[in-house]
């Protein structure tokens, strides 16, 4: 009887453990990681961990505070995040220390020929021993410190003014050329798992490397925009390219607090979020803070209107753009016609012509429709064996998992498209081509064709916007143009990881160097651009490097009034690093001038949390409006089929030649009535300022339409050109 009782005793003492275990198990998993921005770091005696902790003390339950806080920002701005219940982040939200409280979402990530397209070749003039001071910080996947492109002959020790550490983790070390690196998420190193990081990095500041190429095509030299320059990156990505908010504003804590100049970020949201709940935007804004522009990309959602994420003023927005070199592959069919297509395919296919079969044709187990489109386990292995698989949809993984010869694909996005490398012999084809070679198919039984091995041929056309890159309008800041610039971002080769070349899973291959495209690698050319700029005016702010690249860009035209077009998807224009160095004016801001533009959308209490200060927000009429804030571009957005007057103030700083005297000169629009006041602007010194306006009428703009125009200052050296653009959006 007592044995009894112990084992019920036991019995019942092990179902009450196991329910507790459940319980806080279920407590737990309830839980969510959150970010609790805080604002600038205070002065004085303070320690932001003990006060990060104590915030926790008073609205954490069930758990302890050390055990839900993930993270303290204490380096470069004040915040934390935690694991936090609804009612916890609800409870914080409420104190009036905090700035905002919102969910750690996942953010995404986003050259032989680039900069020599850009009239950025390796003889132009450089202050080495000023570039070799400067550090680019890289917020991406990682690095692969073994490539080339990181090796440190020739460098000297790190600047003085480097505060970073070399934290990369097992078996990774950093040289005199990648001088830091640090990695914030689940993985034990900054070891790049993507090649992402390693790519955008190289493209920035790499090392000028000779005789690379992707099996045989783009032959020629690797280099980033500043060879010279020191690197330091910061791992916030992990296979699979997914980066948590609370790491990326973790890197930014870090870099801004290291000593890095420049930033270069190809991680973006995939949707547009107000300034306090976006890290990105709080991140970038106490590096500008501190002097450090951060280039950034606009995002690979393109098309359409109104996707591009980064929107943040003091941030430079890049956008996707070709150059004058494309790569392209070519299908030859049984009948003689060559149609060509858009892939990276380095196969060459050991015969003249393969065996055609359609994909509908290849399967014993899927409806028509599925093994039409070579949908996912619809092929059939022994059909495709040696022959090209023609798909309805882009049914890449399952072509290549079968173990087809080959396939051919359709793109029916536009045509600018990219090609992207293809783990077998293939392409991808626009509407028409597709047409041609399903004709074709049905003109014979015994259809074959040959797949060649790509080729590079001239691109004419370049510069022109990718498909694929983010477009304005802003949603945060209507009046502010977004994106500001246009770089080269498609077919792009770079150093790469030891990572698979592409996304298909089975696809094992390695190279050195991979091409890639997308937003994520213009923005590090833009980066690269800005560093240049440094080195030559190494005093100037964050806004006027930008304001340099941005009013010196060549100007790219769109002869469309589509509201997602033009400026709305190229900025000012393609970045020019030449002209960039000697602008002539400078549209300059302050961390003052950004504050009065926080001032409208925000109370002041919350302001002066951001801004660390006693700043004051005007009220009133004196509140003004976001197209007074001293942008180098113009925009508004006004009522459609309405007459408008829009009135831009505005404010430049002489960098040029002392004496000189500017006149305005705009290029004119049928449907805008545009007077600039004054028309000449006389200086004396350097550095001297002068303001003028720019007043645009006009009336009866169709819903979901854009005007746009242009104004150049030009003392007959230099044209300090800026985009204007009056803008409606669709009928409601």
């Amino acid at each position: 009887m007592a044995k009894h009782g112990a084992l019920l005793f036991y019995h019942t003492l092990s179902i009450l453990i196991l329910t507790l275990s459940l319980l806080c198990r279920a407590t737990y998993d309830d839980r969510k990681v959150y970010i609790v921005y805080l604002g600038s770091l205070s002065d004085g005696l303070y320690s932001p961990s003990s006060h990060h902790l104590s915030i926790l003390q008073r609205v954490v339950q069930d758990s302890s505070p050390e055990n839900v806080l993930v993270r303290s920002y204490k380096r470069s701005f004040n915040g934390f995040a935690a694991r936090l219940t609804d009612q916890e982040r609800e409870k914080l939200s409420k104190m009036k220390e905090v700035v905002s409280v919102f969910p750690s979402r996942t953010l995404q990530v986003q050259t032989t020929r680039s900069w020599d397209f850009m009239g950025f070749n390796e003889k132009i003039g450089r202050n080495a021993t000023v570039e070799s001071d400067i550090i680019v910080g890289v917020i991406d996947s990682g690095i692969w410190p073994e490539s080339e492109s990181f090796k440190d002959e020739g460098f000297g020790p790190p600047p003085k003014k480097w505060k970073g550490a070399c934290e990369g983790g097992k078996n990774f070390t950093c040289n005199n050329k990648l001088i830091g690196a640090r990695y914030y998420s689940s993985t034990e190193s900054a070891r790049d798992d993507t090649g992402h990081g390693t790519h955008t990095a190289s493209t920035a500041a790499g090392n000028a490397v000779r005789d690379v190429s992707f099996y045989g095509l783009a032959q020629g030299t690797a280099r980033g925009g500043v060879p010279s320059a020191r690197i330091a990156a910061y791992k916030v990505c992990t296979p699979g390219t997914l980066c948590s908010a609370h790491d990326t504003l973790a890197a930014f804590d870090d870099a801004i607090a290291d000593g890095v100049d420049i930033i270069t970020a190809s991680v973006a949201f995939s949707m547009i979020r107000e300034f306090h709940v976006d890290p990105l935007a709080i991140g970038t804004f106490h590096a500008m803070e501190k002097g450090i522009l951060t280039s950034h990309a606009a995002g690979n959602n393109g098309p359409s209107g109104a996707t591009v994420s980064s929107v943040a003023p003091w941030v430079l927005t890049v956008a996707a753009s070709s150059m004058d070199r494309r790569i392209i592959d070519k299908v030859i069919l049984g009948n003689g016609r060559t149609v060509m297509g858009n892939s990276v395919n380095s196969f060459t296919l050991n015969g003249t012509s393969f065996p055609l079969i359609h994909g509908k044709n290849a399967s014993k187990n899927c409806r028509e429709t599925s093994a039409g489109g070579c949908e996912q386990g619809c092929l059939d292995s022994s059909l495709v064996k040696g022959k090209v698989v023609l798909c309805d949809k882009y049914g890449l993984l399952e072509a290549f998992q079968s173990g087809a010869l080959g396939s051919i694909l359709p793109n029916f996005r536009a045509v600018d498209d990219a090609s992207y490398v293809l783990p077998l012999a293939g392409t991808t084809i626009n509407n028409e081509n597709y047409n041609v070679v399903m004709s074709y198919m049905n003109s014979t039984r015994d259809p074959h064709v040959n797949i060649l091995k790509s080729e590079v041929i001239k691109n004419p056309a370049a510069p022109a916007v990718a498909s694929f890159s983010a477009r304005g309008p802003n949603l945060i800041l209507p009046d502010i143009i977004k994106p500001d610039i246009s770089a080269p971002g498609i077919e792009i080769l770079a150093a790469f990881s030891s990572a698979p070349i592409s996304t298909t899973p089975g696809d094992m291959r390695r190279v050195k160097y991979n091409i890639q495209s997308g937003t994520s690698m213009a923005c590090p050319h833009a980066a690269g651009v800005a560093t240049y700029v440094k080195t030559f005016h190494p005093d100037w702010s964050p806004a006027a490097i930008k304001s340099s690249i941005m009013t010196t860009a060549w100007p790219m035209n769109d002869p469309s009034s589509n509201v997602s077009t033009g400026e709305f998807a190229y900025g000012s224009g393609h970045i020019n690093p030449l002209k960039a160095i000697d602008p002539g004016l400078v549209y300059d801001a302050s961390k003052e001038d950004y504050i009065k533009l926080l001032c409208i959308s925000y109370d002041e209490s919350r302001v002066r949390l951001v801004s660390g200060d006693n700043s004051t927000c005007p009220t009133g009429p004196d509140k003004g409006s976001p197209k007074d804030h001293n942008y180098p571009s113009m925009g508004a957005k006004v009522t459609a089929m309405q007459p408008f007057t829009v009135t831009f103030n505005r404010r430049v700083k002489n960098v040029g030649n002392a004496n000189s005297t500017y006149v305005a000169k705009i290029s004119p629009n049928s449907k805008l009535e545009i007077k600039v006041v004054p028309e000449v602007l006389s200086f004396k010194s350097l550095n001297e300022e002068k303001t003028f306006n720019v007043t645009v009428s006009g009336s009866n703009l169709p819903f979901e339409s854009r005007a746009s125009a242009s104004l150049v200052w030009s003392d007959g050296t230099h044209g300090v050109r800026s985009p204007i653009v009056v803008y409606t959006v669709p009928r409601a």
